[in-house]
């Protein structure tokens, strides 16, 4: 049988931001209660007493704030590295990608120190790289679909350490982190310890604080 803190625990996974609010103490559990009395009533198809709501949330917050505890428990800072002047790329899958590929990595395989980042979907796929190789992207898929080119990024990689890997919400934690300051996220790539966060470059520097900040 559903609960109302099971209901509560609903609300709150759909609201990063209520969420946050919740772990960090700053809204009324009363006035936050009234408002969701009708919706939890609903779903439950009875009347609930506000203070039984109260109760909910409160559980919930303490739960939260365990779960945050043992993600800052983890150095998320093990390594930060920030790369400037990236241009992204997305075209249509075909059957001359994978070709094209390869022409592409051989060919900046004679170049000195570029960065390239390759994400293949089911239908596109998405290359984040430096300026200084723009040119070989188009050239080399001139007759591919291109979908979208965004210019003017930054990057900016987290480095974990392998206990993170057992240790759920560490990707969460920081998406609603820079979702509550109204960073955009252009594309989030992820390797074995890494996570690399693509931004607007006028968002870079106020991503580096605010994850720098996080364990401060």
């Amino acid at each position: 049988m559903i609960s109302i803190t099971d209901v509560v625990t609903n609300i709150v996974k759909t609201s990063p931001f209520l969420e946050e609010a919740l772990t960090r103490d700053i809204l009324s559990y009363s006035a936050l209660a009234r408002e969701l009395i009708p919706k939890i009533e609903k779903t439950l198809d009875k009347s609930v007493t506000r203070g039984a709501v109260v109760m909910a949330l409160k559980r919930i917050s303490v739960k939260r704030k365990l779960a945050k505890k043992r993600v800052q428990e983890v150095h998320l800072l093990s390594n930060l590295t920030i790369r400037a002047n990236l241009t992204e790329f997305t075209f249509v899958n075909s059957y001359t990608m994978a070709q094209n590929q390869k022409k592409l990595f051989s060919s900046i395989g004679k170049k000195g120190d570029v960065f390239i980042n390759m994400a293949q979907g089911i239908h596109e796929t998405t290359f984040i790289a430096s300026n200084d190789i723009v040119a070989d992207i188009e050239i080399i898929f001139q007759k591919e679909t291109l979908l979208s080119k965004t210019s003017q990024l930054s990057s900016i990689t987290i480095r974990f350490p392998k206990e993170y890997l057992k240790t759920p919400g560490v990707y969460y934690t920081i998406m609603k982190l820079l979702a509550w300051e109204g960073i955009n996220v252009v594309e989030a790539v992820s390797t074995y310890l890494e996570l690399t966060l693509v931004l607007e470059n006028k968002d870079i520097e106020k991503t580096f604080s605010i994850i720098s900040n996080y364990q401060k």
